[in-house]
């Protein structure tokens, strides 16, 4: 099954695919339905594209090796012997935005107060909601009004540090994985064993070159272990740094004529997840109800004061949280090995991965050290 609908095969599409016949990545693009390697000396690399003047024109362009139909090489499964899809990023940094949703922000006090346990959080979930409602929806971050919320929050001991970020001046931005860690549409996401209350974050994801350019924009899984946040936000990078935790894909879809950042800022995500136990649920995520502008967040993360000279991946959060009970009343959800996420908006496609356990996922192997010297051997350096 194909991960873009016939509309949007229209764009303009850069990604990276495995091919065993070189033993290493492809830059790849999308055009009348076929996949076409495009990886050239001089721009062997998603991040070499990004940084030109005009990675749109390049794409469209650019003559390529014909790969096969999309549908098919889509089909293909993650680690076999045919060409198969990755995160379409390389060496960019993969950052991530936290608490940018004001019903996020609700979730996150939740997790804090509850200190990891559902059976307090949904006790507490009553009580934050009665107070705060839905009087955090429209605040500006950082503006008078919000400092007017802070301040009734305190009085009715209910600040937090999620509030702080979600509604104060600065934004949370974290290191979500490292450079070239995350896995592709059709991979398997992993969860860390130790964890035991845990759920998938549907988010766009924007691809933004090394000047703070914003290029285009893709789907992500944040994969968020919320009892180990939940008991400490210094644990947030054992909740959100493991092997296979953060899904990109399926592709960039570079900004043109047809797709932009306003498009995104308007995007209406979509997600179920199916179990092998016959649960499901779907999840919804609304760009238009983010706290803060997407450039606002961009800014935040890199420019005078945080340089990264080969671009950055940044996930921009998710209004998502989910409150559905699984198995036992109270307890709300979490995730079951084998669940199947799939995340869908218009324009963007569709990111399907399978959740496993960290430590049972595929071993990240591949480096930045090993991409150079397949690279170099395919004189493409």
């Amino acid at each position: 099954m194909s991960f873009l609908t016939a509309s949007e095969r229209t764009g303009t599409w850069l990604g990276r695919l495995w091919r065993p016949d070189r033993c290493g990545p492809s830059v790849i693009t999308v055009k009348n339905g076929q996949v076409m390697d495009i990886t050239r000396k001089g721009a062997a690399l998603v991040r070499d594209i990004c940084e030109m003047d005009a990675p749109v024109d390049y794409v469209v362009s650019a003559d390529g090796e014909p790969l096969g139909a999309l549908d098919e090489i889509a089909s293909h499964p993650v680690g076999g012997t045919k060409p198969y899809f990755l995160a379409p990023c390389d060496l960019q940094a993969i950052k991530a935005c936290g608490v940018t949703f004001a019903r996020s922000m609700v979730e996150r006090v939740i997790e804090e107060r509850a200190a990891g346990d559902p059976h307090q959080a949904n006790q507490i979930r009553a009580r934050v909601g009665a107070a705060i409602g839905d009087s955090l929806h429209n605040i500006r971050a950082g503006s008078d009004q919000a400092e007017r919320v802070k301040q009734a929050l305190i009085a009715e001991g209910l600040w937090s540090q999620y509030l702080e970020v979600g509604i104060g001046p600065d934004a949370e931005v974290f290191s979500k994985a490292q450079v070239l860690s995350a896995v592709g549409t059709g991979a398997k996401v992993g969860l860390h064993p130790s964890s035991t209350w845990n759920n998938p974050e549907p988010e766009v994801v924007l691809t933004v070159a090394s000047t703070g350019r914003i290029l285009g924009a893709c789907l992500g899984n944040d994969v968020n272990l919320r009892d180990i946040e939940g008991r400490s936000a210094l644990l947030l990078s054992r909740a959100k740094d493991n092997n296979a935790s953060a899904a990109i894909g399926p592709m960039i879809r570079l900004f043109d004529d047809t797709f932009t950042l306003d498009h995104v800022r308007k995007a209406e995500l979509t997600m179920t997840v199916t179990g092998k136990d016959g649960f499901a649920m779907t999840g919804h995520s609304s760009m238009s109800s983010i706290s803060r502008d997407p450039e606002d967040l961009v800014g935040q993360t890199i420019g005078r004061h945080h340089q990264y000279p080969d671009g950055i991946m940044l996930y921009l959060g998710t209004m998502f949280a989910p409150t559905k009970d699984r198995d036992t009343p109270g307890q709300g959800f979490t995730h079951k090995l084998e669940d199947r996420v799939m995340i869908r908006a218009d324009g963007l496609g569709t990111l399907t991965n399978v959740v496993d356990l960290s430590t049972q996922c595929p071993e990240w192997r591949f480096g930045i050290g090993q991409l150079m010297r397949n690279l170099a051997a395919r004189n493409l350096l």
